[in-house]
């Protein structure tokens, strides 16, 4: 029966356009046999290089406001970090659901090409900064340009076989949480080169007159190298009016065959069927991306509170680390969710769910962020060591429950709504985490006026808000509010 569904499903698509990238890669797609490493390369290189500037700045924003000379003191460092931080996210969230009508109407590719190229121009452009508002300005063009993660999981549902779905919506997940990692490394091994690597960088070069270009040009020049790369990529939009009714054959070809073999065709056509219609009526959706939204805003204010802690002085309750020190934690974490997401996450998703995932993954954040303030206290060999295994905890449940929270969304939806989901998802998460990095640092500004206060002094204020925003992620994974597409 597998082999009569195959055949039929191949000479239907004969009908396909010849001219038309999308049928090409719908053939492309039956024909090819065995792993699709190429593609997930792709994906992989593409994520990581429009995560990467997201978080890059934080080991060493502290220090280039500093620079600045815009804060009066210390304590207000924060503040005017926190509003650099969220330029990018609010320029996200105005451009998001304009690149995707793009993306849908020109195609994925362009798309895909001009986010590469932005991040290697503007990114450039924010480690020349000679002030704050040049700043600000440079990382919210960079935001406004930065059209890839919606597009790119689009593209994934749509370059992958339907049994490999899951496996792409990982590796967009993945790519994206090691991204916010490995991005802060580099700002933190890379910046103010002069003062730390003297014998290479001297005080009259480039890198010493702009201490904080180094981490900037070395992202940009990634970007590049993937610009180049994506060239070679296959378009997977269809550019003739036909291919939906195409999909609708292949799909009652499918639904054939599943006849013939299987029992379960009435639940997989009810699924079917109540994954279209209007997307904002669609509540297994709608509800996976308040979700959603809600733990990366989390994600992102612990990304900004976590450097900022680090680099505050002890009498603040931070650890008064250098940006080496921030970026060698981040970099530990980097490896440890690495090595999670590819041996581990897989198994766990399978035996759980991706609910029970989401659920279990916030839920053990709590008690490890509490940790935070009792951490700083430490020193030497046992403060380290307790960070560090902290530190990769947060960020490999912080990503596995995002990382269940987008097979949600997907299998919520029919393949042909996935762009515009993913772009409605996007739109909404860039506010949340607009808010994010503003609330981060006036909040940390705050705790450090507060050192002597009787309920959560200083830094346990912090990282208790923290654990507020994750307890509701938590409440909100439970029925009747979270409703999956099969449920």
């Amino acid at each position: 029966m597998a082999d009569e569904y195959k055949e039929a499903l191949l000479e239907k698509q004969t009908t396909y356009h010849e001219g038309c990238p999308g049928c090409k890669v719908e053939k492309m797609k039956q024909l090819r046999k065995g792993y699709p490493y190429l593609e997930l390369s792709f994906v992989w290189i593409v994520v990581l290089s429009t995560s990467l500037p997201i978080s890059s700045l934080y080991p060493f924003l502290y220090y280039m406001i500093e620079d600045f000379g815009v804060a009066k003191t210390e304590k207000d460092i924060g503040f005017y970090a926190g509003f650099i931080a969220c330029s990018f996210m609010f320029g996200r969230a105005l451009t998001s659901v304009f690149w995707g009508i793009v993306a849908d109407r020109y195609g994925r590719k362009p798309i895909i090409l001009l986010g590469t190229i932005s991040i290697a121009v503007f990114n450039a452009l924010f480690g020349l900064s000679l002030n704050f508002w040049m700043a600000i300005g440079t990382r919210f063009l960079l935001g406004s340009f930065n059209c890839l993660l919606g597009t790119m999981k689009a593209y994934a549902s749509e370059i992958f076989r339907d049994e490999y779905q899951a496996t792409a919506m990982s590796a967009v997940s993945t790519a994206w949480g090691i991204g916010l990692i490995i991005g802060p490394a580099l700002g933190g091994f890379l910046a103010q080169p002069a003062d730390k690597y003297p014998n290479v960088f001297s005080k009259e070069s480039i890198f010493g007159r702009f201490p904080y270009a180094l981490p900037c040009f070395t992202i940009s020049a990634f970007a590049l190298v993937v610009t180049v790369l994506c060239c070679f990529i296959p378009e997977t939009l269809h550019n003739h009016k036909q291919d939906n009714t195409l999909d609708d054959d292949s799909y009652e070809i499918i639904e054939a065959a599943a006849r013939d073999s299987t029992a379960s065709t009435g639940k997989t056509e009810k699924h079917e069927k109540a994954s279209q219609g209007p997307l904002l009526k669609n509540w297994p959706l709608m509800s996976s991306i308040i979700v959603y939204c809600v733990l990366c805003l989390h994600d992102t204010a612990y990304s900004e509170i976590f450097a900022l802690w680090a680099n505050s002085p002890r009498k603040y309750g931070g650890l008064s680390y250098s940006t080496n020190d921030v970026g060698t934690v981040l970099a530990i974490s980097g490896l440890g969710l690495f090595c999670f997401q590819v041996f581990v996450y897989p198994l766990v998703e399978r035996l759980l769910g991706p609910v029970l995932v989401t659920r279990f993954a916030g839920a053990l954040m709590i008690p490890i962020q509490m940790s935070y303030p009792f951490i700083a206290n430490l020193s030497g060999l046992s403060q380290s060591l307790m960070l560090n295994c902290a530190s990769i905890l947060v960020n490999v449940l912080s990503v596995s429950a995002i990382t269940g929270l987008l097979i949600l969304q997907n299998k919520a939806v029919d393949q042909r709504q996935r762009g515009a989901a993913n772009g409605i998802a996007m739109t909404a998460m860039s506010l949340f985490k607009t808010v994010g990095p503003a609330g981060a640092g006036i909040l940390f500004s705050l705790s450090e006026r507060r050192l002597n206060a009787s309920f959560l002094p200083g830094s346990h204020m912090v990282f208790f808000v923290l654990n507020v925003i994750v307890l509701v992620g938590v409440a909100l994974t439970f029925k009747p509010f979270l409703k999956t597409a099969r449920s």
